[in-house]
């Protein structure tokens, strides 16, 4: 069995269980590289029946072409304007920068950003956070920014979420034999969200606990895939 990254258990217990992380170490996956070819190298080897694989919705959304660099974005004024407004955390920079919120601003439409960023500005102020993503929505949230930690190219990148990823976790559980479940997944050191997989809803939310400590890690781990085994 591999080892966990740096910093990380290999296993957790969730619901009385025990079940193991395990993460697959890649190549730096590029946009023209081709996503079931990166998951037959990787993965297929791997995985044995009854697993689950995880999958990071960034090498998803890379596959997809939707990465830009950031000389390729031109943010507007009001990019310029709200993200001057939004906190910053060591695990990641959000939409905390103009090339950010302009993705989002593309991604989420102008009106409802807006209206996110009006109602966290109140609600912010009574002590609640949270609001701003929770109205504009998984694609914003999973709208991936350069921080210095990040594996280069992709330090000088924005990274969208992923397009369909709930057919994506469907077609590579039938790629590989479909006898394990797939998830297509946002995870981080603040939570995690489940954008897509083959699950129902309770597994869903038990896969978001067994992954809550963010096995993959946050950095420079190469990690983009992990085996979620029943130990």
């Amino acid at each position: 069995m591999s080892q966990a990254n740096d910093g990380k258990a290999l296993e957790t217990s969730v619901d009385g269980k025990s079940f193991a992380r395990i993460p697959l170490r890649t190549r730096v996956v590029m946009p023209d590289d081709d996503l079931d070819a990166v998951i037959t190298e990787y993965a297929k080897d791997s995985v044995r029946p009854g697993d689950l694989l995880f999958v990071t919705e960034k090498i998803v959304a890379i596959t997809q072409g939707r990465s830009y660099r950031l000389d390729e974005i031109k943010p507007r004024k009001l990019a310029l304007f709200l993200s001057k407004y939004v906190t910053r955390t060591p695990y990641g920079i959000g939409l905390g920068m103009p090339e950010t919120m302009e993705m989002a601003l593309r991604e989420c439409g102008t009106p409802r950003i807006l209206f996110a960023s009006a109602v966290a500005a109140v609600t912010k102020a009574f002590g609640r956070r949270g609001d701003f993503y929770r109205i504009a929505g998984d694609k914003a949230r999973a709208i991936d920014g350069p921080t210095s930690h990040t594996i280069p190219p992709y330090n000088e990148a924005v990274v969208l979420g992923p397009k369909d990823p709930r057919g994506v976790a469907a077609h590579l559980k039938s790629l590989l034999g479909g006898e394990l479940e797939v998830a297509v997944v946002d995870i981080n050191d603040l939570g995690g969200n489940i954008l897509g997989s083959t699950l129902d809803r309770h597994g869903e939310r038990r896969l978001v606990k067994i992954l809550g400590d963010n096995p993959l890690g946050q950095g420079r781990e190469s990690t983009p895939l992990g085996i979620v085994r029943e130990v």
